[in-house]
């Protein structure tokens, strides 16, 4: 809509190497910091200094916290994607492949709980000036999620059924970050989630019971 298109930033020119070296450093730092002491730990001072870089070139690149850590998390999901592009998930559904591989996400985020709240309150903060961050880790997210089920050219019903299991996982990070679920209910939160993929089969992605 055009109030909305208003308020996003141009896109920015392709990074040079040197810039791209910087850029990693910067949310290395990012994520140093988050994940010793959470979201109040990264003070964008301290990740001027740990990255080597002036203050206001880290203001160039990340407007804020909140810009800086939507987008340690979409650098987090790509690092993860990679990972399982080299070893793709088990399942013989597209649902338990999917189920499969949210909980190999959920479990790499809470082997760093620190870092994962950092970056879930980065996206509940988050207002519209954030929404390119946002919208790469979503994008980022959907990716994963297709490559799951192992689907090039999804119809747009497909990708309605993948919006909703993103927001069941980000929903049960959430959940599990405040204390509110266990690790028990948020696997049977996104296994249920997943069963949309292919309604028709009573046996894809059916939850288990928690123990």
């Amino acid at each position: 809509m055009p109030a909305e298109a208003s308020t996003s930033r141009p896109a920015a020119p392709p990074l040079t190497e040197r810039q791209e070296a910087r850029r990693r450093r910067i949310l290395q730092a990012s994520a140093q910091l988050a994940g010793r002491g959470g979201f109040d730990a990264v003070q964008m001072r301290e990740v001027a200094e740990s990255s080597q870089v002036a203050l206001g070139t880290l203001y160039r690149y990340f407007p804020s916290k909140v810009h800086l850590l939507v987008a340690t998390m979409q650098d987090q999901l790509e690092h993860l994607h990679g990972t399982l592009r080299k070893k793709p998930p088990a399942g013989a559904t597209a649902a338990e492949r999917v189920a499969e591989t949210l909980m190999r996400a959920f479990r790499a985020l809470q082997r760093e709980p620190h870092l994962a709240d950092a970056m879930v309150r980065a996206l509940i903060f988050a207002d519209r000036s954030v929404s390119p961050e946002v919208d790469q880790v979503s994008r980022q997210t959907t990716a994963i999620i297709l490559d799951a089920m192992d689907l090039a050219d999804p119809t747009p019903e497909q990708l309605s059924v993948v919006r909703v299991i993103e927001h069941t996982w980000h929903s049960a990070l959430i959940t599990w970050l405040s204390g509110r679920a266990s690790i028990a209910q948020v696997r049977i939160d996104i296994e249920t989630a997943c069963r949309l993929i292919d309604p028709t089969d009573p046996a894809a992605g059916r939850p288990r019971q928690p123990r």
